[in-house]
């Protein structure tokens, strides 16, 4: 388990250690071709294939997607069931890529409101890629922030129930290892594309103290150079973690 950077300074270099991405603009790039929006996420899975190459090779170790919402749920059922169908599609072909390239791949969010279908490809997807370690990537699908919170609450709660009468007891290094990304650092750099400047409920814990890098670049055609323009901004970035810039030049 990882300490949150609320307590501990984390590591750090110049390419992040961990990379969380909001894909944003599918629907709007297909709408600017005159297609339909479901064309656009289907686009979309090139992208997803360049960006986990490009962060294997540029020594990223863990990335995390937000592909599916808790709120999402709320789009018309024909994007939302074209969405379902394209998950199934990419575990059921990708799988052995990702494991050809060293790939382990986790779900976080909460699987128990999709088909048992998919419910199984994940769980299979997940077993297959266990033992891969050359990249961490996580698909956040069906997942809030919040829900995250609620959800990490309720099992500490469930597992030390004598916390109810000492609420004292209740810290960030108790609620850690029960949130969906306590096996990953926290993120060091977050990227959306679209051109929307905020987070919209994914990795609210998490984010505290990651560099927000916002993009006008709509997801499909997110590449490689996008990704080093980002790369190159957060080396730009002084990462204090609460210090003063004195103390960084201190080495402190």
């Amino acid at each position: 388990m990882h300490k949150s950077s609320t307590l501990a300074v984390p590591e750090h270099s110049g390419v992040p250690r961990h990379l969380a991405i909001i894909m944003d603009g599918n629907g709007r790039w297909a709408t600017q071709r005159f297609l339909p929006r479901t064309a656009g996420h289907m686009r979309g899975v090139q992208a997803v294939r360049r960006v986990v190459e490009a962060c294997g090779r540029r020594g990223v170790h863990y990335l995390t997607l937000f592909a599916f919402s808790s709120e999402n749920w709320r789009r018309p059922q024909e994007e939302v069931s074209l969405l379902m169908r394209l998950f199934v599609q990419t575990l059921e072909k990708e799988v052995g890529k990702l494991c050809e390239q060293g790939v382990r791949l986790r779900i976080v969010g909460d699987i128990a409101a999709f088909e048992p279908r998919l419910q199984e490809l994940i769980r299979k997807a997940e077993e297959r890629t266990a033992q891969n370690d050359a990249l961490h990537l996580t698909i956040a699908a069906n997942y809030g922030g919040r829900w995250d919170i609620l959800q990490a609450m309720q099992r500490m709660v469930a597992a030390q129930p004598a916390l109810l009468a000492d609420p004292k007891g209740i810290d960030e290094e108790a609620l850690t290892p029960y949130l969906s990304m306590a096996f990953a650092p926290e993120p060091d750099l977050f990227i959306r594309t679209g051109g929307e400047q905020r987070i919209s409920n994914f990795l609210i814990w998490q984010l505290a103290y990651t560099e927000l890098y916002f993009t006008e670049r709509y997801w499909p055609d997110f590449n490689i150079q996008d990704i080093d323009a980002a790369f190159e901004w957060y080396r730009t970035r002084e990462r204090r973690f609460g210090r003063t810039s004195a103390q960084l030049a201190g080495g402190v």
